[in-house]
């Protein structure tokens, strides 16, 4: 059995759990690809995971990395249509074959039997993987294999919590927490696009001008003084019509506060923990919305590689690593030290 080069966790734990070793090789399914991993950038969901999630238990030893640009180097019996040799993205949820038709693309996440690479299934962080063949895009060379992985995960997610979700329109008022984040740095962009106008969290007085670039009209340092009471000041009292919330408990009841009446409030993170305090009253007097989101569908992701190969959206990268120095990828990743997305390649 040939082997590939691999970065695995076979227990759950911190960083030091990730080993840079030699694994099989995996065999395209009838229905899968194989893609030679160009390049795999790193989300939060790769700590979670690697510490464990209550609830989900998955195969070891484990392949994290689910946000993966390569090339399709084989093809199983019955796929057809998909050149060899050519840039792809692959799409990180993947869904039964037999999932209804009424759930695809908008909302693959609630099938049964939903996974993604990475989490429930060995991801990319590795030299070779195999995917459904749903699951590939075909894209241009205008950007490098580093460009494009840094765009599923966080461009899919901002896309569904933005404008399938809370449905964003055009001149509203949106918060999006920690602007430095690969969510946070989509979620601007996405919400330029669509027309509002936009605050945003910082930690450190070096990214305020990147947060500038990227789009953000107001740039709050949640360090230096009170995110609610300062999105209440711009908005002159009225509050955001949108918060694009990720944090959790840390931020939440202020993420609540400065909203206006009949304000919605998008989550789908927990980077804080997953237990807040909520003053019932409060939702129910403003008539606010509290909207769950998680991921997308494949439609979505289309329609988010469309406007990057047109320029409306662009890849924000921090720092690549080579692979065997994952490690030190993960660090400052939990350290939040980085300005977008983090990647990893083979070399």
């Amino acid at each position: 059995m040939s082997k590939m080069r691999a970065v695995i966790f076979r227990e759950h734990g911190d960083t030091d759990r990730l080993e840079y070793t030699y694994v099989p090789k995996p065999k395209p399914g009838k229905h899968e690809v194989l893609v030679k991993v160009e390049a795999c950038a790193l989300n939060h969901l790769d700590l979670w995971v690697l510490a464990g999630v209550p609830g989900v238990k998955i195969q070891m030893p484990h392949i994290p990395g689910c946000d993966i640009a390569g090339e399709v180097v084989e093809a199983g019996a019955r796929v057809r249509g998909i050149p060899l040799g050519k840039p792809v993205l692959v799409s990180p949820g993947i869904v039964p074959r037999k999932t209804p038709q009424e759930l695809l693309g908008l909302w693959d996440s609630l099938c049964d039997g939903y996974k993604i690479n990475g989490f429930q299934a060995n991801g990319g962080l590795a030299e070779y993987i195999a995917v459904p063949d749903r699951n590939v895009l075909p894209v241009s060379n205008r950007l490098s294999y580093e460009e494009w992985a840094s765009i599923p995960l966080v461009f899919l997610t901002a896309w569904h919590m933005l404008v399938t979700r809370a449905g964003l329109r055009k001149k509203e008022t949106v918060l999006i927490h920690a602007a430095g984040s690969g969510v946070g740095s989509a979620a601007i962009q996405v919400a330029k696009y669509l027309g509002a106008e936009v605050l945003t969290t910082i930690g450190s007085d070096e990214k305020i001008k990147r947060a500038k670039e990227l789009g953000a009209d107001h740039v709050i340092h949640y360090g230096k003084s009170d995110f609610a009471a300062e999105a209440l000041k711009i908005t002159h009292g009225k509050g955001v019509d949108v918060v694009f919330e990720h944090i959790g408990p840390a931020t939440f009841q202020k993420s609540l506060a400065c909203l206006a009446k009949r304000g919605r409030l998008v989550t789908c993170g927990v980077t804080s923990g997953p237990t807040v305090h909520l003053d019932l009253r409060f939702v129910f007097s403003r008539q606010i919305s509290i909207l769950g989101s998680y991921m997308g569908g494949l439609k979505e992701l289309r329609e988010v590689v469309r406007l990057v190969e047109a320029k409306k959206l662009k890849p924000v990268i921090d720092k690549v690593f080579p692979l065997r120095q994952a490690k030190e990828a993960f660090e400052r990743m939990k350290a939040r030290r980085n300005f977008g997305k983090i990647i990893l390649t083979p070399a």
